[in-house]
């Protein structure tokens, strides 16, 4: 059995598992990878496993090696509609709920619906249709992640308007990456497989270039990675599951050893391509009534700065502070601990040196590492 037959097998195996219809996307860096092409194979491949499975609605963008796959699928008539005076086709939701196929294709998951429809995104159809208990196969492009859309417009130069929320992507039972390499993809542009010719030169020149296209094949890769690690956590027993690299940066007040260990932190974070949280244990000796105001507002300026890039703040109130890093790193799935270099005299090395080994106790004891930035 080949991998394509394999996926199929496998999706089949996730929809009998509930009522509820099950939700399969596929993503790629940009246009001309190959989703619609890839889902219209899958409907043929489902199609011989005797499964109900009708087109909802496609766009094969005229090319035709896609237009190709169309011929002996069942498809459900797109709903026809006036709009400043053009006629307009749009998805038919009612023709699908009505006719309650086992499973429907529906592309172009970020669309805007023409005015008047009953929803104003097509996500929100889909979202319906799952509701009915129908499954769907459908896909989108990177771009298009609402949570992306700055670093898009950073790597493109291009604010991109139709997007889908976060949600839409963690409600998916399988996110599948459609993966080509950036000579791959300019190589198909370049053969008439993405664009009409006349507009092959516009799009090497502008949104198709190397380092541009590298920029988003990375996000693509990344944001499947954390999908796949989110559908991990959920549905795989923690006996059995592989441990995923996930950082705890530990701070205090001291601002500039603390803005050390957050980017320290979020270096190695963003090099494993793993979550990553930074604790800070406010003990009575910091609290707000004791420490100045400029100490707070530096701490207030490190929380935001790690939010900024990527990382989730945790505060706790508490006095043992060992016990707190111990407990959140266990709660947190935690696999590696960072802390500052402690800048201590001798006799605060005596003090302090079982609290030290209580630390390193309850860390080598859930098998968690503890590094020490300098």
């Amino acid at each position: 059995m080949d991998e394509k037959e394999k996926s199929v097998q496998h999706f089949l195996h996730l929809i009998r598992k509930s009522k509820r219809g099950k939700f399969k996307i596929y993503i790629g860096m940009s246009a001309g990878v190959g989703k619609t092409y890839r889902m219209l194979q899958e409907a043929h491949s489902l199609i011989k496993n005797n499964v109900d499975v009708r087109i909802g609605y496609i766009e094969t963008h005229n090319r035709k090696e896609t237009e190709a796959l169309l011929e002996g699928l069942p498809l459900i008539p797109r709903r026809k509609t006036f709009y400043k005076g053009k006629e307009l086709e749009e998805m038919d939701l009612q023709a699908i709920l009505n006719i309650h196929p086992e499973i429907v294709v529906i592309d172009e998951l970020a669309h805007s619906n023409i005015e008047g429809s009953k929803h104003e995104k097509r996500w929100q159809d889909v979202v319906e249709i799952l509701d009915a208990g129908i499954n769907v196969i459908s896909a989108v492009n990177i771009q298009h992640i609402e949570s992306l859309n700055e670093e898009i417009q950073q790597i493109t130069g291009i604010e991109v308007r139709e997007r889908i929320p976060d949600k839409v992507l963690q409600m998916a039972d399988e996110v599948v990456n459609i993966d080509l390499t950036a000579g791959e993809l300019i190589a198909r542009l370049q053969e008439g497989k993405i664009y009409h010719p006349s507009k092959i030169r516009t799009a090497l020149d502008n949104f198709f270039q190397p380092d541009k296209i590298l920029q988003l094949r990375e996000l693509a890769l990344k944001e499947v990675a954390s999908q796949v690690e989110r559908k991990v956590d959920t549905e795989v027993t923690i006996n059995t599951r592989l441990r995923h690299e996930r950082f705890l940066a530990c701070i205090s007040s001291n601002h500039e050893t603390a803005k050390m260990i957050i980017r320290k932190t979020a270096r190695l974070a963003g090099y494993y391509n793993s979550k990553w949280y930074v604790l800070y244990v406010q003990t009575r000796r910091e609290d707000s009534n004791r420490i100045k105001l400029s100490v707070q507002r530096h701490l207030i300026n490190n929380f935001k700065m790690a939010t900024e890039m990527g990382g989730e703040v945790i505060q706790v109130k508490d006095n043992n502070i060992p016990s707190v890093i111990a407990r959140v790193a266990e709660e947190k799935h935690i696999t590696t601990v960072c802390i500052g270099k402690p800048h201590l005299t001798l006799w605060q090395v005596i003090l302090k040196t079982n609290v030290f080994n209580q630390l390193l106790n309850k860390l080598s004891n859930s098998d968690i590492d503890l590094v020490i930035l300098s």
